[in-house]
């Protein structure tokens, strides 16, 4: 009777187990026992930079264990370049949907009326906090902390140009880092989890590495500098060995803080109910291995959009090894969180992704439909389905039979061709607004085919954040002045040597008030007048003292590519306060006076409401 008991006892108890498990893993996880959230989001980090995936150049035991002890999502998609990706990941839609059209100049911002991951955790009493890139958005209310974290230490912009001591920000206030960039904003991420461990936390730490400038602690660049790299990039993909080996030499030290966060879990006893999760923004950021895959970042192709993606979860009954082989994509990840955290998600748009928590808990596979995810940069649109691709050109490409994409099966297939064309054709009526497809060029490119031009104004002074940094990168340069490198982000104005340039931001300012006017700047020739103006209002003063600092050309492990710039300290230099009227219009600095050979460079203005 008693040894019955025992047996029917004990069977209540797994049926019981097994009820909780499919609950958490199907959104209706209780209040007492919700786990916390720790997302690590790569940057530039290719599919093929990691042993799990069988890269024997590199060693990633860390982000590997991810893999081993919980789920693989085995064909994960996100964007092909980094601003797009973490929109879709905040978001659960299409990038354009959220106006996100590039990476930089403003096209990177997230539209104000899209509603977050964030928001949805913080709603249901989590304590959020972001540890790195942003890249959606820098004045406030693009900046993270009106996107529904709490705190956000890092810094906004897409790539950053300087990787060790680097200036950056911590809540709105400009600050300066120690050390090297991916440990100091791991060493953030470490303080936050530490204080937020009574109560659920939502941890976001979207690391800015192995993206470029080539630059790494020289213990990592040891392993790799001048050894063998046996696996290389396909041949005719012109790989450049040595940012192969940086590249491999930044993910091992991304491999090394990851472990430190799963050891301090591990520490703090969170690991068993803490949801982690890892996956990167794009493809390589180089021509190196990535397992076959035809093209790296800023293409369509499988290679440039297909990402490593590893989560566990130990309480919520994720089992190790799971292998999840339906497609997927960061479009996914905000309503299969929430599901799996039983939180709602805030904001009624429509979400383009999919709650994969199903096939997580290893159940409904069969009945799981097949689906199109579609891929989109630079007005070049492709779809993946579970066997297809579909490229911009109109190639269709058997991905079980063919995962090189080496064989155009388009005129034999002919129907499931048409069945892709006249899906992203549609994608692009509903998303990007477009009627016809553009005409791709002889590279492959779209012509025109974008999105229309952003007419976004940057957004000046609200109270409850009252500084507004307005970048080199956002403003534009009229006559001789230009930028210190082609790309915008972490650019500055140089060659100011006219009083009949200037250099503008198209601003629209939310309060009427006073506004403290401060530069970021370097100049050799001390003494100009300058003039700072919006919409009738004016202020002056002189550019004083002389600061002219070197260029910190050490920084690099390698050297940078030209079309990135050389970083140098700037200094604040104090203009005096200028009143604002609410309005928008072009905000004007122009030289009165020049005594010398130039005006200065500039990296930034910062203009600070006061109460």
């Amino acid at each position: 009777m008693l040894k019955a008991m025992r047996h029917a006892c004990l069977a209540f108890v797994t049926i019981l187990h097994v009820l909780c498990v499919l609950c958490g893993l199907c959104g209706h996880a209780s209040a007492a026992a919700r786990p916390n959230i720790l997302i690590f989001l790569a940057d530039d980090s290719g599919w093929g930079d990691y042993s799990f995936n069988g890269n024997s150049n590199i060693r990633t035991p860390n982000i590997d264990s991810l893999a081993r002890g919980g789920a693989v999502l085995d064909r994960f998609y996100v964007c092909p370049v980094c601003a797009p990706t973490r929109a879709e990941f905040l978001t659960g839609r299409y990038h354009p949907r959220g106006g996100v059209r590039g990476v930089s100049t403003g096209l990177e911002r997230l539209n104000v009326d899209e509603k977050t991951i964030a928001d949805a955790f913080k709603a249901a009493g989590y304590v959020t906090g972001a540890f790195g890139k942003w890249h959606n958005g820098s004045q406030w209310p693009f900046h993270p902390n009106a996107r529904g974290f709490d705190e956000y230490y890092g810094f906004t912009s897409g790539h950053w140009g300087e990787y060790f001591d680097p200036p950056l920000e911590q809540n709105g206030k400009l600050v300066r880092g120690k050390g090297f960039i991916a440990d100091d904003l791991t060493e953030h991420a470490l303080g936050f989890i530490e204080k937020s461990k009574a109560s659920p936390f939502f941890c976001y730490v979207p690391y800015n590495t192995p993206h470029s400038p080539w630059a790494v602690p020289q213990e990592y660049w040891k392993r790799f500098d001048g050894q063998p790299v046996p696996l290389r990039a396909k041949p005719g993909d012109p790989e450049d060995i040595d940012q192969t080996r940086c590249a491999l030499a930044m993910v091992e030290n991304l491999d090394w803080n990851v472990g430190r966060v799963l050891r301090r879990l591990d520490a703090l006893k969170l690991a068993e109910n803490t949801i982690v999760l890892y996956f990167s923004d794009n493809g390589p950021n180089s021509w190196r291995w990535n397992g076959g895959m035809k093209g790296r970042k800023g293409t369509t192709d499988e290679g440039g959009v297909r990402s490593t993606c590893f989560i566990r979860w130990p309480a919520g009954g994720i089992q190790p090894g799971t292998v999840v082989r339906e497609i997927a994509g960061a479009i996914d990840l905000l309503p299969t969180l929430t599901a799996l955290a039983g939180v709602k998600r805030v904001g009624e748009k429509p979400l383009d992704g999919q709650d994969l928590s199903s096939l997580l808990a290893g159940a409904q596979r069969r009945g799981w439909p097949d689906r199109m995810i579609f891929s989109h940069w630079g007005g070049n649109v492709g779809a993946r389905t579970q066997q297809y691709r579909f490229d911009n050109s109109g190639a269709l490409f058997d991905m079980i039979a063919d995962p090189g994409q080496l064989k155009n099966i388009a005129t034999e297939k002919p129907e499931v061709s048409a069945r892709f064309a006249a899906a992203v054709a549609g994608w692009r009526t509903d998303v990007l607004g477009q009627t016809t497809a553009p005409v791709p060029n002889a590279k492959g490119k779209a012509k025109g085919g974008g999105l229309p031009s952003d007419d976004r104004p940057y957004p000046v002074g609200y109270a409850e954040f009252p500084l507004t940094p307005l970048p080199a990168r956002d403003g534009v340069a009229h006559g001789a002045i230009k930028r210190s490198a082609s790309a915008p982000n972490s650019s500055y104005f140089v060659n100011w040597k006219s009083t009949e340039d200037k250099l503008t931001w198209d601003i629209a300012v939310n309060t009427t008030g006073n506004y403290d006017v401060t530069i970021l700047y370097a100049a050799a020739d001390p003494g100009s007048t300058i003039e700072l103006s919006f919409n009738g209002s004016k202020l002056t003063g002189k550019v004083a003292p002389a600061w002219n600092p070197p260029l910190r050309t050490n920084q690099d492990t390698i050297a940078r590519p030209p079309a990135e710039s050389q970083m140098k300290e700037f200094r604040p230099l104090h203009l005096g306060t200028l009143r604002l009227e609410k309005g928008r219009g072009p905000l004007t600095l122009r030289a009165l006076e020049i005594p010398g050979e130039s005006v200065m460079e500039v990296r930034q203005v910062m203009l600070t409401l006061k109460k």
